[in-house]
């Protein structure tokens, strides 16, 4: 039985796919991205994945994953070897982040991205009553946490402008899954853009 929860952002991602695309998904986790998007969008999906357990879950949902680090993994795909290559909620975890998104970019046409945006305005308040923020979409403590970099959506533009990225497209979440359409950066708890050359 499948326990892993729905996530608002698979609904925004799902809807970027087409049918008999190749997607390849970095930190896949337990394929549940990837068994979606094989199974309502047909496409043909690809799996990257470190944690031992989380393998062993993705290849039971009949997922096909490399086990290792996607940081290194990349570097064995040809160029534009996939239509998308997806990192969701992850890209707060990477130490290269600029090298992670040109590597996205080189293997895949467009790179779909997910991340909690730490300026959301809960996280703001938690911050201003001197705590580190812990909420669905920030779920670790400081002490715990496997988060090296915390970034607000503002700060992820200004390097895709700096990188020259395109932002083809982009959708912001509140902590229920709704669509944020103003002040974003301040209401939007999770922010999922569409990224190519």
């Amino acid at each position: 039985m499948n326990s892993t929860p729905i996530r608002a952002d698979f609904d925004v991602i799902a809807g970027w796919m087409r049918p008999g695309e190749r997607v390849l998904d970095l930190g896949c986790g337990d394929g549940s991205l990837l068994a979606r998007l094989i199974e309502e969008r047909g496409v043909h999906g690809y799996g990257i994945e470190l944690d031992d357990a989380s393998v062993l879950a993705a290849i039971g949902r009949g997922i096909n994953v490399i086990q290792g680090d996607l940081e290194q993994v990349l570097a064995g795909f040809d160029e534009a070897t996939f239509n998308h290559v997806v990192l969701s909620r992850t890209l707060q975890t990477v130490r290269h982040t600029e090298r992670v998104l040109t590597e996205m970019l080189r293997v895949g046409r467009e790179a779909v991205v997910s991340f909690p945006n730490f300026a959301y305005w809960k996280n703001r308040l938690a911050i201003m009553n001197g705590r580190m923020p812990v909420s669905e979409d920030l779920p670790y403590e400081w002490f715990d946490t496997p988060n090296l970099r915390f970034f607000t959506m503002l700060d992820f533009e200004a390097l895709c402008a700096r990188m020259r990225l395109v932002i083809r497209e982009r959708q912001v979440l509140d902590e229920a899954g709704r669509l944020v359409g103003e002040e974003p950066n301040f209401l939007g708890s999770l922010a999922v853009y569409r990224l190519g050359r």
